[in-house]
């Protein structure tokens, strides 16, 4: 018996696509090996980052869409780690939104099932056919209103998705997020790899980094299998 990891977690560079109202990333050198040498006398060399807390892998943090939520260093770690599941939807297109009926035919198909305080994963397919082009940002499928809250009412703790945003873009109600407003969810955007992982339960570890009153935080989400 063994473990095996599997990285979800988008690589964070310079350059890379961010939602347009967030600020960029920047990497940039704070010392190199020569600097610190000439004035520590031992060769040590650290960049500085300029990261938004949404900018690439990343969990929301409820304060973001509710002022009345919690900020990323209040909610409690069971959002971010437990069992998950990961549901194959890459046949919806990005132009249209993903249903109830869409969630319980994909957890059918897998002979899935949802537990109360689960983790769960939508594979839609839009990082293996967008990433780095014009459409990543602005051309994918997301959650509509009744599938969010039926997967709310499943007791789901953390709805992730391989896309920027669980919601359509094109959506002017932003359902995915109003229902994680309404029931004091997170989410988990920006994810890769989960057509590694689809139809499959796993655990799932996500942790956010603890940002004193931060609206969300980069992740570096895994899923872990016991073979």
């Amino acid at each position: 018996m063994g473990i095996k990891v599997i990285d979800l977690s988008q690589e964070i560079y310079q350059g890379m696509p961010v939602f347009p109202p967030h600020q960029k990333t920047m990497i940039f050198p704070n010392m190199s090996h020569e600097e610190s040498k000439a004035k520590l006398g031992f060769e040590f060399a650290t960049n500085n980052l300029l990261i938004n807390e949404h900018g690439p892998t990343h969990s929301d943090a409820t304060y973001e869409y509710d002022p009345q939520g919690q900020t990323i260093d209040e909610m409690p770690l069971e959002y971010f780690y437990g069992p998950a599941v990961c549901l194959d939807l890459s046949h919806i297109s990005p132009d249209g939104c993903i249903t109830r009926r869409d969630l319980e035919q994909a957890l059918q198909r897998g002979y899935l099932h949802l537990d109360r305080g689960d983790i769960v994963l939508l594979y839609t397919g839009h990082y293996n056919r967008a990433y780095g082009t014009d459409e990543w940002l602005t051309r994918y499928t997301g959650l509509d209103y009744g599938a969010a809250e039926w997967l709310a009412q499943q007791g789901v703790v953390n709805i992730g998705i391989d896309a920027p945003s669980i919601d359509n873009p094109l959506d002017p109600d932003f359902s995915g997020h109003l229902i994680c407003r309404e029931y004091k969810l997170t989410n988990t955007e920006n994810l890769c790899n989960l057509d590694r992982v689809a139809q499959r339960r796993f655990l799932y570890f996500g942790l956010p980094l603890r940002i004193r009153k931060g609206t969300g935080s980069p992740v570096r989400a895994v899923a872990v299998f016991i073979e």
